[in-house]
């Protein structure tokens, strides 16, 4: 009779939910920048803004109070922009990188810094941990630590290199860091303390707070890249272990970034990508192929139809097809057979253009620096429509709809890009069909796919958004390793059956 009623109540906020969310007015087709804007070499006023450059003194972006979030209605450009300039800002360099030491075995020791270290890999300002949230113990002489290999996804894929791209015609296997800001962190440890303390159940409508930000990087071997190219890529030294064990300090270079943070009115945190220039090519929906004249790090030259160069095979525990993974759509903006765009909860084409726009800017503003960071592109992100809502409004909409945040037929609540994936870390998760032609509106996938309000013991909160958090409270109860990976396979099983089936 309880999970009855239960049940009755959901369907009712749901339904509720619904019925607010058609009584809106949008107002998404302004895609006027809100603050100093940058113009392109024709003068057209673009997306990006002045004072993002040099990149040097990229500011934070705003995001709480009296930000562009601050408004009950907001306009598809501000959440392209908070994506770009968060990303400038954590990849803007640190010069008085000799300072950086941490403690290793009761010492201080330095950290490789190199020159021109990313704020990012400033322990000062982001902490790096493992998917427990738990600190990663740092090396000396090492910038960060590399030790995770498997993406995410029940198949649990292992990425490796096109070896026809490196110096000597060998593959290598991509490697995972993941960062999380003080901010992050404290709010983590007082929800896990409330929780454990009896003081805040495990279904809740808490959020993260406003400039929460997690970080997940995708990095290899310098040796993946032949000597002309490494140029371009951003390289620095980590500690690489195969085992957990033995660590060898060694050359590596950026590959991809998730960005996702907590902006005012957002408690879903905006997911924003990015990925390197000379990676992987679009899938061409007209053409029904992806296809390069030269190699790229993760494709061969030549072309590849279907999906078979991003689906992983459990069984041979490698790729059906080997080094031809590509983006299965640009942007993550959905297309279809015709090479249009999919009829979405996303107006387009305003949200690819403004991608876009943002994107050639940058990259025009880039290129009078040097550096490699004109070398990578912003390739897309989502978020939720939470306009007019109140905060406990926006909290159960995400509690309300649990499993079922990611869906973008007209009418839903996702925004942005609605399959949106990075090749280097959903590479074999870019959908959850086995063939190309059953890719439509109603089975598209995107980060929130498998991040949506419910723990890996089904309660529901926002702070579950996070599945790192997830895991970080599961570890705090006693949980092992093991376990909370088998629960997480568990969980991303089901939400893969639930897509496939839809």
């Amino acid at each position: 009779m309880k999970l009855s009623f239960k049940f009755i109540l959901k369907t009712i906020l749901v339904l509720s939910i619904v019925f607010l969310s058609s009584c809106k007015k949008k107002q998404e087709t302004s895609v006027k920048a809100t603050a100093k804007v940058a113009y392109n070499k024709v003068g057209v006023e673009s997306l990006c803004e002045s004072d993002w450059f040099p990149h040097a003194q990229t500011p934070n972006p705003r995001e709480g109070k009296e930000s562009p979030f601050d408004t009950i209605s907001t306009t598809n450009a501000i959440f392209h922009q908070w994506s770009w300039q968060k990303f400038l800002w954590l990849t803007k360099p640190v010069y008085e990188v000799e300072k950086l030491v941490v403690e290793l075995d009761g010492k201080d020791v330095p950290l490789y810094v190199g020159e021109n270290l990313p704020l990012f890999l400033n322990p000062e300002k982001m902490h790096q941990v493992n998917s427990s949230m738990q600190p990663v113990k740092q090396k000396e002489g090492a910038a960060l630590v590399l030790i995770d290999t498997v993406q995410a996804g029940s198949a649990q894929g292992v990425l490796k290199t096109n070896p026809a791209y490196s110096e000597n015609n060998k593959s290598e296997t991509v490697f995972y860091s993941i960062y999380v800001d003080p901010i992050m962190k404290n709010a983590a440890t007082k929800f896990r303390d409330s929780i454990l303390k009896g003081t805040l159940p495990k279904d809740n409508l808490s959020s993260f707070p406003v400039g929460s930000l997690e970080l997940k990087v995708s990095w290899v071997a310098k040796s993946a890249i032949s000597k002309d190219k490494i140029k371009n890529y951003y390289t620095t030294v980590a500690a690489v272990s195969r085992d957990g064990k033995i660590f060898k300090n060694t050359e590596v270079a950026l590959l991809g970034m998730h960005v996702v943070g907590v902006v005012e009115n957002h408690p879903e945190f905006i997911w924003a990508t990015f990925e390197h220039d000379d990676m992987a090519p679009n899938y061409n929906w007209k053409d029904n192929k992806a296809e390069s004249a030269a190699d790229k790090l993760l494709f061969a030259e030549g072309s590849t139809t279907g999906i078979n160069g991003i689906v992983w095979n459990k069984t041979t525990k490698e790729p059906v097809e080997k080094s031809k993974a590509f983006d299965l759509f640009e942007y993550g903006v959905p297309r279809d057979s015709g090479g249009g765009f999919m009829k979405t909860s996303q107006q387009e084409p305003v949200n690819f253009k403004n991608i876009k726009n943002i994107n050639t800017c940058v990259k025009a503003n880039l290129e009078k620096e040097v550096g490699p960071w004109k070398n990578y592109f912003y390739n897309g992100s989502i978020w939720i429509d939470t306009d007019g809502f109140t905060p406990i409004q926006q909290s159960e909409i995400l509690v309300g709809l649990r499993g079922s945040i990611n869906n973008a037929y007209p009418q839903s609540f996702a925004r942005g890009s609605l399959n949106c994936a990075n090749v280097t870390m959903e590479t074999f998760t870019q959908t959850f069909k086995d063939s190309i032609q059953k890719i439509e509106v109603s089975n598209l996938a995107n980060c929130f796919s498998c991040h949506n309000a419910v723990s890996y013991t089904d309660e529901s909160s926002p702070i579950y958004m996070s599945h790192i958090f997830d895991a970080y409270m599961n570890a705090a109860e006693g949980k092992t390793s093991s376990e909370i990976e088998t629960m997480k396979a568990k969980q991303e099983v089901v939400e893969f059956i639930k897509n496939r089936l839809n």
